[in-house]
């Protein structure tokens, strides 16, 4: 690999970790109802487990609740089993036609639980971004080995990948503070 794709591949890989820590904070539960809490959401219908986006519209008309139309009203009992079974801990209710899901307001103990839920994602988004530099300083001390590149192009690579993971490492913390700062002033 030269020193292009290693910082290419670098900075792809910690994008995907930052990407990922986001997608585990949208689906973290704050006193506000919002779609993506059951976004992603595994519903088993149709004799398969497909995500509840792709079954039915999801609906915010008030700030405590959620409402799940599917598109074929057969899977409505599929969507209430899915939405028990889930850690999301909401009871919904049908009507046959829709789904409502009542988001109850959450207690200080819950809410210091969620933080530090947070942290701990966070700690691992922070761990998977410095994994993926761990890998780009190896190649880059493999290319200097093989005589692809100098002595200082390695040096230059491991520092731009070094700049690459206090960017991602940086995002990944803002991210995780702004939703410790949602969850507690809800």
């Amino acid at each position: 690999m030269d020193q292009d794709e290693i910082l290419l591949d670098c900075e792809d890989r910690m994008e995907k970790a930052a990407s990922v820590f986001q997608g585990q904070l949208q689906g973290l539960r704050t006193g506000r109802a919002t779609p993506s809490l059951v976004d992603s959401l595994r519903v088993e219908a149709y004799g398969a487990p497909t995500p509840l986006k792709q079954l039915a519209n999801i609906s915010v008309p008030e700030p405590q609740q959620i409402v799940i139309r599917p598109f074929d009203p057969g899977v409505i009992s599929d969507i209430v089993k899915a939405v028990q079974a889930s850690e999301l801990g909401l009871a919904p209710n049908s009507d046959g036609r829709l789904v409502r899901l009542n988001i109850p307001a959450l207690s200080t103990e819950r809410r210091r639980q969620l933080v530090s839920r947070v942290k701990e994602l966070a700690e691992e988004a922070r761990v998977a971004i410095r994994n993926v530099r761990r890998d780009a300083n190896k190649h880059a001390d493999q290319g200097e080995k093989q005589k692809t590149f100098s002595e200082d192009d390695r040096d230059q690579t491991k520092d731009e990948i070094q700049e690459l993971t206090k960017r991602f490492e940086g995002k990944v913390n803002n991210l995780a503070s702004s939703k410790e700062t949602e969850v507690m002033d809800e």
